[in-house]
């Protein structure tokens, strides 16, 4: 492709490409990708000017190279990405209010007289009938006004005034229709367009896949803990699958060979193998479009408030506007009247502002659900925070194996990793890693592993009994005791360890012992969270009391627990709410799920597990805690701007109603006005709440 330099400075390049015209879709081609490129950091693509401009970190003369070869043909872009594009939404509605302007020049320059009466009749009839339809379902709302507004001019015979009471209407609607479906699409595509992986089979392999390279009849696996990416019909395994994604219900059902399965859904328990059915992308962002836009559930309280006064002030702007006729005989002034209600700000305004502030929390690696969640984290007086992969950084290390019954500290950290493989648990994980870096080869040895969510591993080796995994689990669930004789050396553990307990025969063979790592800003995100507002901050681990009591101290909680199962974490966010405060619960496992459903807000940890991800209210990144601040800042924000929405959007409407009122404008002047003053209250609602 050719093209022209037109500025250059280190890392950015701009580039003019000489093509005749550039479509909406060859925009979205190029955007995807010169964004798959690996020197390419970020690029922007402006299809008036067929103007691309590139960020890059690698070869300039290679980046040159891919620019002149590039032709549109050779690039496939995935349905989904293509199909939510906001490029063809803003083309569709620039036409169309060009063609409603150029409508409207038009019929008052060209039409006589008597064709553009009998036009604005026709097009009044929509109106009429829209506020005939409203009264007769009972209800006082806007489509009465607008209808009474327009009625009133065409009986005393003032075309003009009902023509353009009409056309800033319909203005009014198309910037608003185009600013909500914007601020929708935009949040979507934030909360859907995520790049997944899947095991496939191929070749009679287990293979790691992008989604977009799974085709419909490909066999996946889905693991325990994992979300079941697309729809398909199981072949083999027995799971337990979480639907409350889809039905609302918590209860997992039991899923088999030939049931069918959903793209959302979670693996509580066990394995499935599945025959994908459902590829499409699309569908899961119209399915997220279709959860923002008609879930009641997720709008904040603030939100509906908005919504029901803006229904509740209909009534008395029509009676306002009967009262200045009763009072001044004047009809020109109660059109001034009608022309202006609170309705419509109220109602873009509101919604817009929650939606670009999940949005902006997108842009800070935060997805939010729903506003309900921004305006409960802005209330938030407690937060619960689960110790590892939250205030750690859940990848531990193994620094010890000590062992207790003769056996070598290797062997016994063999048999373990041989146990923790199975199951993809950050503990699991460092014991599989440290056998690894041992060169420890582990062979399987076991029968069928039993895992117990929250406690540890249970199987048969060799015709014995072996368990792995908490100290409860072992000494207090399996009643399994330390050997005679090495009661003082279990007492000199060092206690800021954490510690799985390996047993056999129901006697203790080894204590494996690791270090967890404190992230780095988990002190200084705790004593944040206290300047913003947080009164109680909370740590609850299933580690040791030793353990926990080391890591409360070093972050400055105000309160810790140790030894905990889920259920006690669940029972702690109740107590909280029944009390009367509204509580976050912060947590990464699958052990944390009951309780990030309990919670006013539930935050997941993004690298946690997918099922507890999948339950959370929001999810946020593991790279840093400070996220959490962020939301809180973001979130108290966001009701600021809300209560100062309220105060514009009723004053200066008040403002234009006294205006009309008292014969300084007319109605068409009024309703200008009011359409602008609901325009701008919603694009500055849009704007970023965060500096």
């Amino acid at each position: 492709m050719k093209f022209t330099i037109k500025h250059e400075t280190r890392g950015r390049i701009r580039v003019h490409l000489h093509q005749y015209r550039m479509s909406c879709d060859q925009a979205n081609t190029l955007l995807y990708y010169f964004r798959m490129q690996k020197q390419v950091t970020d690029v922007k693509v402006y299809e008036q000017t067929q103007d691309m401009v590139i960020y890059f970190a690698g070869s300039r003369r290679e980046l040159l190279q891919q620019i002149l070869e590039f032709t549109y043909d050779q690039v496939a872009v995935p349905e989904h990405l293509a199909e939510s594009s906001d490029r063809a939404l803003s083309e569709q509605y620039k036409e169309k209010l060009v063609c409603k302007v150029l409508g409207r020049c038009a019929m008052k320059a060209f039409l006589p007289g008597p064709v553009r009466v009998g036009l604005t009749c026709l097009r009044a009839a929509k109106y009429i009938k829209a506020g005939i339809m409203t009264l007769a379902q009972g209800k006082l709302q806007v489509p009465v006004l607008d209808a009474t507004a327009i009625s009133v001019s065409l009986v005393r015979g003032d075309m003009n005034t009902a023509g353009s009471i009409m056309f800033l209407l319909g203005i009014g609607e198309l910037l608003e229709e185009w600013t909500h479906k914007k601020s929708v699409d935009d949040l979507a595509r934030s909360m859907s367009l995520q790049v997944e992986k899947v095991w496939t089979l191929q070749e009679g392999k287990r293979v790691l896949k992008q989604t977009q390279e799974v085709r419909e009849g490909d066999l996946i696996f889905v693991h325990m803990g994992n979300v079941i990416p697309f729809d398909g019909v199981v072949t083999d395994g027995d799971a337990m699958v979480n639907q409350s994604s889809l039905t609302g219900e918590f209860v997992p059902v039991r899923r088999t060979a030939s049931n069918m399965v959903y793209a959302g859904t979670v693996v509580e328990e066990g394995e499935l193998t599945i025959c994908v059915k459902q590829t499409s992308g699309a569908s899961k962002f119209e399915q997220i479009v279709k959860m923002i836009e008609e879930s009641e559930r997720l709008k904040s309280g603030l939100e509906s408030k908005a919504e029901h006064l803006a229904d509740r002030l209909v009534p008395y702007t029509l009676a306002g506007s009967v009262l200045v006729w009763a009072l001044t005989r004047n009809t020109t002034k109660a059109l001034s009247v009608l022309m202006v209600d609170f309705s419509c700000a109220l109602k873009l305004a509101m919604p817009i502002s929650v939606l670009s502030a999940i949005r902006e929390a997108g842009q800070h690696q935060i997805t939010v659900k729903g506003g309900k969640y921004l305006e409960a984290m802005a209330e938030a007086d407690s937060i619960v925070f689960d110790k590892t992969g939250t205030l750690t950084k859940a990848a531990p290390t193994v620094v010890d194996v000590i062992s207790f019954n003769g056996d070598e500290p290797e062997e016994l950290l063999r048999l373990a990793a041989c146990m923790e493989e199975h199951f993809p648990h950050s503990m699991a994980k460092a014991v599989v890693d440290a056998a690894a870096d041992r060169e420890l080869v582990h062979e399987e040895t076991h029968s069928k592993v039993e895992y117990i969510v929250a406690h540890g591993i249970s199987t048969n080796i060799n015709g014995k009994k072996a368990i792995i995994g908490s100290n409860h689990f072992v000494f207090e669930d399996e009643g399994c005791q330390i050997p005679e004789g090495m009661e003082e050396r279990f007492r000199e553990i060092p206690g800021e360890y954490s510690c799985l307990y390996l047993a056999i025969e129901g006697k203790l063979a080894a204590v494996i012992c690791m270090e967890d790592p404190l992230r780095e800003e988990a002190a200084a995100v705790v004593k944040a969270l206290k300047q913003a507002g947080i009164r109680n901050v909370v740590m609850m681990t299933g580690d040791s009391e030793r353990t926990a009591a080391a890591i409360a101290a070093k972050v400055s909680v105000d309160q810790y627990y140790s030894e905990v199962l889920p259920e006690d974490k669940v029972r702690f966010v109740e107590e909280q709410k029944a009390a009367g405060h509204k509580v976050i619960m912060i947590g990464d496992g699958i052990n944390d799920s009951p309780a990030l459903s309990a919670a006013d807000v539930g935050i997941a940890i993004s690298e946690g597990a997918q099922l507890a991800r999948e339950i959370a209210d929001v999810t946020i990144g593991a790279d840093d805690l400070y996220e959490i601040v962020a939301l809180r800042d973001l979130s108290r924000l966001l009701m600021k701007r809300i209560q100062k929405n309220y105060g514009e959007i009723v004053g200066f409407n008040t403002g234009l109603i006294l205006l009309g009122v008292t014969g300084i404008l007319q109605p068409t002047t009024t309703a200008l006005l009011h359409n602008t003053s609901t325009l701008l209250i919603g694009l500055n609602s849009m704007q970023p709440l965060l500096s």
